[in-house]
This record gives structure tokens, C-alpha cells and sequence, in this order.
């Protein structure tokens, strides 16, 4: 449930996307237009010349307001259509035009609503007896104050029905407005309902609006270091936009009277200041929910742009510089910080960490000391200007920003400078000698776990033989085993497991275990990975039914095999226990995936004490990440697979502390890992260790387990 109401926030976050990408370009107009036509700057710099009432530039600049004052005051129309558009599946053009309608239909409602009633008179003023600032003109129909959210509604409703109904077939003497053509008929008589509705409930919403804004304008400077830290926290999950907006554009974010007009949201109440040539000081209560942006934005950041050039390699010194450069001054001109942010996130999460404690704390310092600099987007040098420099520090208190932000350049550099250095962090220029040094996006780091030994064909199959991507609900593993949970088990086809390399699979309910050796982690890796495509959606398990009649095993080219086998060199292979205790049959394990010897034969240990030996001369190959799990190549080529307890993979690497790691050499006797039997048991878990071979088809012959009481130095198996 929590997952499908994340994926549902995220689908909304991106749609908010497109109509949030209109602000920039309205916040430029209406920044340039009322800047420069602004008399009190006109007669400070002595331009009435060039930019006086009546110049032809000045009547261009106008136009110029005029036309970014109509996109801030159409935003609900704005937020319906972009909503719709963003939430629709198929058809969006139809789902646009179905909002535009609807959002005509609700207000033209609520406004026969509020005659009849008698809020609004047949002149078309407001009755005395209604509150001032709660009905407002929208498209040119006079309703509720609704804002951003009076469109929101709209567009996720519609795009709800939208998705609903536009391939709905209707009986023969109406099949005419069946399919797309319905969506825009039912959604009017919707939101004809919908608007009746809103009559009622809205003014009761719109308290509680008021009471939350209250609450949050009422928790003062630590009400802004909350909202400060929230925002940039939900940044790597992209639910920012969800947060922030109704601080921006609603009453959550605070009401003020500007110029005789009740006006909601922070930066609603900034730009109409910004449009009010009686302004003194824009309300630095008003823009609490960005100000603090151009201190991180501009200082801040670059600031951790240069701790990582200076702690780079130094043949890697310059490659990294560059990058960083171009993006610390993307950071500094647009306030676009992903490039900078995602560089540490992923492969340093502490330093982001760092960041959103900082840039929180950013905010609040700009609301202490009264700075007022608002934005369209984000805090990058263009909208400082704008917003901030033309407006004149006594309007925006500007000039406070740059001693807190040479402040911000300094904590930046040192904090992580000191971290990077402290823990040995990979940021760019410092990655291991093979790793390409560059910056990272999401996109990016998703599309390099892409790489292992399985590629997306194989997990097109996996995805498949699970039933399709919407019957997947969970991935995850274990040292041998992709543990997943589906919704509808039926879906499931076991033969098209088995042709991805599966060596069984075991399904319980709605969870499902597919069993594929040592090498299940990269199998998992890549399936996430596979999963965020597009092509996952197109994958269909009918699609791949019968593309082979054949068997995994039959699948196997045998010439190949042969010559493999062939080119190496046939020798034995003596493996020891790797522990002290007593060796049973592997047909003994209590796991139905050891015994059956799905993964290959080998045999079982009960240990007399916590302690792991290599069994073998060779190489570690695998060390899991829950440490209850081993790989070892043996000199002869022997693969093993020591697994320490059963199903112990859920205690998440408690009680054991692996003392090797991918790479080591080890001699036959040297201590692997250490284990605390009696908290394993504590748990539930038997400590009973499987020691497979994993490559057993490779092997001519496997000879007999020698089982009883064992010592580390014990022979207990032969390999040919």
C-alpha cells in the first residue's frame, strides 16, 4: 500500500511539472516588466528619458507585466490542463481539452450557486455579509477562492475519468460519442456535481487552509527551517513539487491584502507586491519558502564543487575540475543544483545529508534577517537579479545575502572536505582507477547498475515468467535466490524462469522465490534496473511462451560445452570443511533449495563454534552484503558457495563479521568470517552451513562426503 501511494505521489509530482515550467517564463516577464516601468527605480537612476510613462519602451515594458500578470492569474487553469495532461495514460490532447471544459462547467456552478444563494448580487458585486477574500474572479466567472487547488482538482479528477472511460463502448445508437469522445461529455456532467458540491465544502476546506497556513506563518522561524529541510530531503524521491506548491500558491502558504486584494500563497503575495509601486518591503514572511535558495544556491554549493576538486586523485584532477565547474556554475546562474547534488547522493548520501541540514537552515537565516528576494524557479543569479538586485536593497534587504553566503561557501568547503577526506568518499575524481570520473543524474546512476553478466533480454524474461512488470510487486534476494512478491500468483510461468537460468522455483502465496546461484545479486540489480524502462511496460509473458520447446538444459549448445570442458585442465580437487562441528549429508539441510540440490551438490555442516575457514586454495569471489554468504573460486576451478545458517539473510548481516572480501587470496584454513551462533539461534534461525558447489555440471565426477565430527583440516569431499 505505502508503495502504490508513493507511486501515485510521484505521478502527480511529475505532473505538476509542465505547468510549474510556465513560472519562469511569467516570473521574467512580469520581473522585467515591473521592474524597469517602475518609478521609484525610473527616478533613482534618472531614465525617465529612455523608460518614462508614455516612451515606447516603457508602453513595451507593460505589455510585458501585463502578459506575465495573466499567467499567475490563470495558474488554475494552468495547473488543471498541465494535470491532466501529466496524469492521462493514452489520448492526452482529449484529457486537456476535457479539463479546460470542466473547469469552465465547476465555476460557472459555483457561481449559480453563490446567486442563488445570495452571496453574489445581480450587478455582480459581493454581498457585505460575505468574508473579504473568500470569492474571487477566475476565467471571467466570479467563484470561490479556490486557487491552484480549484484546478488541481480538475485535472487529477478528469484525468481520472479520462483514464476511465476513453476506450468505453456504448450501445449502436449512441456509438458516436463512445471511446475518447465520452471524456469530455462525462466529465461535464461531473463537474457540474462537482461545482455543487464545492459550494458546500469548499468554504470549510478553505478554513482549514487558513487554520494550517496559521499554524505553519504562526511556528516562525522554525516553521521555515522544517519546511526548509522537508523540501530538499524530497528531492532525491521527486516529491518536492508536491510539498512546496501549496506554500507557493495557496492560503497554506499565508494570505496577505496587497493593493486592496486578498492574496494567497507566498510567492502569489510576492509578485503582487512586486506589481504594487506603494510597496516598501516585499514580506520576507511571504518569501520564507525560497529566499534562503540563492544563499546554498549561489555559495553553498560551489563551495562543495571545490572540496571535491581539491580532494580528486591528481590524474584525475582535471577531468573532475571542468565538470564541476560547469555544473557549480549552473548551481550559481539557474539554481539548478542536480547535477552538483546527485554527483554525492548516491555515491556519498552523508554529504547529502549535510546538504539538507545547511540549505534548511539557509532558509530560516534568510527569514531572521528580513530578506525578501523572490523567484520564479530556483535561487541562481538570475533571479537574484531580477528579483533582488533591480528591485534595490531597501525593498529586498539583498545585500545580507552575500556575508551569509561567503558563510555558506565556507561550512560548504570545509564540512565536505573533511568528510570526503575523513571516510574515503568516491566523489568525482576520486573514483576507483576503472570508473569513468563523471557528474551523475538519477537517470544516469540508474542506467549504470544496467552492466553485469545478464543483460536486459534476460530480465525482459524474468519479468516475463513473474507475470508482467503490474504483477510485480517487491524485488529482492538473497545470497541465492531473487525473492520476489507478486500480486496474482497465477500469472506466474515457471518454464520461462527456468529459460532465464532458473534452477527452480518456489512460490508461497504471493511470494515466490527463483533460484539462480551466487550470481542472483547482479540478476536483481538488473531487473530493478529493467524495470524503470519503458520496455518493461511492453513486456508480455504470451510474447515469450513457446519460444523454445526445449529445456534450460536443452538449451545449452552441448558442442560448446564440450569444448569447454575440453580446454581445461582435468584434475582433482580435495575440499576440507570449513568448519569444526559435524559434516551431515546435504540431502539433511532443512531448506528444500540446499537439499534438493537445486543449486548444485555439496553437503552440510552443523558448526561447533562461530568460526568460517576457506575450504579451498583460491579467490574470493563473493562476499554478501548481509555477510551470511561466501563465494570462493577454488585454483582448479571449483565454485563454492558457503551459506552460514538458514534463511539467516534476514537478520541483515547482525551477528557476523566477514573478515575477507571480494578479491583476497585465501589458503585452505584461513578464517573467513566470524558468527554469534547463540544470537542466530536467539532468532530463530538454525545455524546449519550449506557448502555447495555451484558449478557442479562442470565437474566429471564429485565423490563421496565423508560425514561425522570434522576440524577445519578435515577432507571431506573430492572434485574431479
Amino acid at each position: 500500500m505505502k508503495d502504490q501511494i508513493f507511486g501515485v505521489l510521484q505521478r502527480v509530482g511529475r505532473s505538476f511539472m509542465l505547468p510549474i515550467a510556465v513560472l519562469p517564463v511569467a516570473g521574467l516577464l512580469l520581473g522585467i516588466g515591473s521592474s524597469f516601468t517602475n518609478a521609484t527605480m525610473i527616478d533613482t537612476y534618472g531614465l525617465q528619458a529612455i523608460l518614462g510613462e508614455g516612451t515606447i519602451l516603457n508602453m513595451f515594458l507593460t505589455v510585458l507585466s501585463k502578459a506575465g500578470s495573466a499567467l499567475f492569474d490563470n495558474l488554475p487553469m494552468i495547473f488543471a490542463v498541465g494535470c491532466a495532461i501529466g496524469m492521462a495514460k493514452k489520448e492526452k490532447e482529449v484529457a486537456a481539452l476535457s479539463a479546460v471544459i470542466a473547469y469552465f462547467t465547476m465555476n460557472a456552478a459555483v457561481n449559480a450557486m453563490l446567486v442563488n444563494s445570495g452571496q453574489i448580487l445581480d450587478d455582480g458585486s459581493i454581498a457585505d455579509f460575505v468574508i473579504q477574500g473568500t470569492i474571487t474572479s477566475s476565467v471571467g466567472i466570479q467563484t470561490l477562492q479556490m486557487g491552484v487547488f480549484g484546478g488541481i482538482i480538475v485535472g487529477l479528477g478528469v484525468a481520472a475519468l479520462h483514464n476511465r472511460f476513453y476506450t468505453i463502448e456504448l450501445p449502436s445508437a449512441l456509438a458516436f460519442f463512445s471511446g475518447s469522445r465520452f471524456v469530455p461529455i462525462i466529465s461535464t456532467v461531473v463537474y457540474v456535481l462537482v461545482g455543487i458540491g464545492m459550494f458546500f465544502v469548499w468554504p470549510v476546506v478553505q478554513n482549514g487552509i487558513y487554520a494550517l497556513g496559521g499554524l505553519v506563518t504562526g511556528t516562525g522561524y522554525l516553521g521555515t527551517l522544517i519546511f526548509g529541510i522537508i523540501k530538499r530531503a524530497l528531492i532525491p524521491f521527486g516529491l518536492h513539487h508536491v510539498f512546496y506548491l501549496p506554500f507557493w500558491q495557496t492560503g497554506v502558504g499565508g494570505s496577505m491584502e496587497v493593493a486592496g486584494k486578498m492574496i494567497e500563497g507566498g510567492q502569489n503575495i510576492f509578485f503582487a507586491q512586486l506589481a504594487d509601486p506603494s510597496t516598501v518591503h516585499f514580506s520576507a514572511d511571504a518569501c520564507r519558502y525560497f529566499s534562503g535558495e540563492f544563499i546554498f544556491m549561489i555559495f553553498g554549493l560551489p563551495g562543495a564543487a571545490l572540496a571535491m576538486y581539491q580532494t580528486a586523485k591528481p590524474e584525475k584532477k582535471k577531468q573532475a575540475g571542468g565538470l564541476l565547474l560547469s555544473a557549480a556554475l549552473a548551481c550559481m546562474a539557474t539554481g539548478i543544483t542536480e547535477p552538483l547534488e546527485f554527483s554525492f547522493l548516491f555515491v556519498a548520501p552523508m554529504l547529502f545529508a549535510v546538504q539538507v541540514l545547511l540549505a534548511g537552515a539557509a532558509y530560516m537565516i534568510a527569514h531572521i534577517l528580513n530578506i525578501a528576494v523572490g523567484l520564479t524557479f530556483s535561487g541562481g543569479l538570475l533571479d537574484l537579479f531580477l528579483f533582488g538586485i533591480l528591485q534595490g536593497n531597501a525593498k529586498t534587504s539583498w545585500l545580507r545575502i552575500i556575508p551569509v553566503g561567503i558563510i555558506y561557501f565556507l561550512l560548504y568547503y570545509g564540512i565536505f572536505k573533511f568528510l570526503i577526506l575523513k571516510f574515503d568518499l568516491k566523489t568525482p575524481g576520486r573514483e576507483d582507477e576503472d570508473v569513468e570520473t563523471k557528474l551523475y543524474t538519477k537517470a544516469d546512476y540508474n542506467a549504470a547498475k544496467e552492466s553485469g553478466v545478464k543483460g536486459a533480454e534476460v530480465s525482459a524474461l524474468i519479468t516475463a515468467g513473474l507475470g508482467g512488470k503490474s504483477n510485480i510487486e517487491d524485488v529482492d534476494c538473497c545470497a541465492t535466490r531473487l525473492r520476489c512478491t507478486i500480486k496474482e500468483p497465477a500469472k506466474v510461468e515457471e518454464a520461462l524462469l527456468k529459460q532465464s537460468g532458473s534452477r527452480g522455483v518456489i512460490l508461497k502465496g504471493k511470494g515466490i522465490q527463483v533460484i539462480y546461484g551466487p550470481q542472483v545479486a547482479v540478476l536483481k540489480t538488473n531487473l530493478e534496473a529493467f524495470l524503470q524502462t519503458a520496455a518493461a511496460d511492453q513486456v508480455k509473458p504470451e510474447d515469450f511462451t513457446g519460444i523454445s520447446g526445449k529445456t534450460n538444459d536443452e538449451n545449452t549448445n552441448t558442442e560448446a560445452t564440450v569444448e569447454k570442458k575440453e580446454e581445461k585442465q582435468i584434475s582433482e580437487k580435495v575440499i576440507k570443511s570449513p568448519m569444526n562441528g559435524t559434516v551431515i549429508p546435504l540431502s539433511e539441510v532443512q531448506d528444500a533449495v540446499f537439499s534438493s540440490e537445486m543449486l548444485g551438490k555439496g553437503f552440510g555442516v552443523e558448526p561447533s563454534e562461530g568460526k568460517a575457514y576457506a575450504p579451498v586454495d583460491g579467490e574470493v569471489t563473493t562476499v554478501f552484503d548481509t555477510k551470511h554468504a561466501l563465494g570462493l573460486m577454488s585454483k582448479n576451478g571449483v565454485e563454492l558457495l558457503i551459506h552460514i545458517g538458514m534463511d539467516t539473510v534476514k537478520l541483515n548481516g547482525r551477528g557476523f563479521d566477514v573478515k575477507v572480501k571480494a578479491g583476497d587470496q585465501v589458503k585452505a584454513g584461513d578464517l573467513l568470517a566470524e558468527f554469534d551462533m547463540d544470537l542466530i539461534k536467539s532468532e530463530g534461525y538454525p545455524v546449519t552451513t550449506a557448502v555447495v558447489i555451484t558449478n557442479t555440471d562442470d565437474c566429471e565426477a564429485i565423490g563421496e562426503v565423508k560425514t561425522g565430527a570434522v576440524t577445519k583440516d578435515t577432507d571431506v569431499l573430492t572434485v574431479l
